[in-house]
């Protein structure tokens, strides 16, 4: 592979890169005692989020609620802001609403964790205006890595967007150190 400067890489190694896969040893998620029940909902965790804050004025503004075990649903309804050709959901909006709703699902861990690797297929367009519908799910979790995946769908028809994640869970301190702007965190 090169770089446009003319730097080469010299080599790429597949081990190197986190799968999105469980491995064999993985163990199940355990949805924590504490966690939100069936039916709530997720609460944002800053309200100035793009992708789950209610405040964002040109956000996606994705409602998100637990489910039975550890799934979660999640909800947006594609804007004019959120276009990229003319009358179709930009992709890396898309993106941003699948990772949102797999890091929801730490919610039902009761664990702060951050996205390591998200893989997101694009199986058919979405409008502007449709409302995309995520339902998601842990998949295992082997130490501090947590894995996920999810299904995007526009009413009852097939799926649109499908995502894995990794996620792995930091300390809450690696949140409330990584910035010098003074807001309120959600509780």
């Amino acid at each position: 592979m090169w770089f446009p400067h003319g730097r080469k890489v010299v080599s790429t190694s597949v081990a190197r890169i986190p799968s999105t896969t469980p491995p064999a040893e993985a163990m199940p998620a355990e949805r924590h005692s504490n966690a939100p029940k069936p039916g709530e909902l997720i609460p944002s965790h800053f309200a100035q989020c793009f992708g789950c804050g209610q405040d964002h004025p040109t956000g996606l503004r994705l409602i998100a609620t637990a489910g039975e075990g550890v799934q979660v649903t999640a909800s947006f309804t594609v804007t004019e802001f959120h276009q990229g050709a003319p009358g179709l959901a930009h992709g890396g909006i898309l993106s941003l609403a699948f990772d949102e709703t797999l890091s929801s699902l730490m919610w039902l861990l009761r664990r702060p964790a951050v996205t390591a690797r998200l893989e997101t297929d694009f199986l058919r367009p979405v409008p502007v205006g449709s409302t995309l519908s995520i339902k998601a799910e842990l998949t295992g979790v082997v130490g501090r890595k947590v894995y996920s995946r999810a299904e995007g769908y526009i009413d009852d028809g097939p799926p649109v967007v499908r995502a894995q994640a990794l996620f792995v869970i930091v300390p809450m301190a690696h949140f409330l150190s990584a910035t010098s702007l003074d807001f309120e965190m959600n509780p």
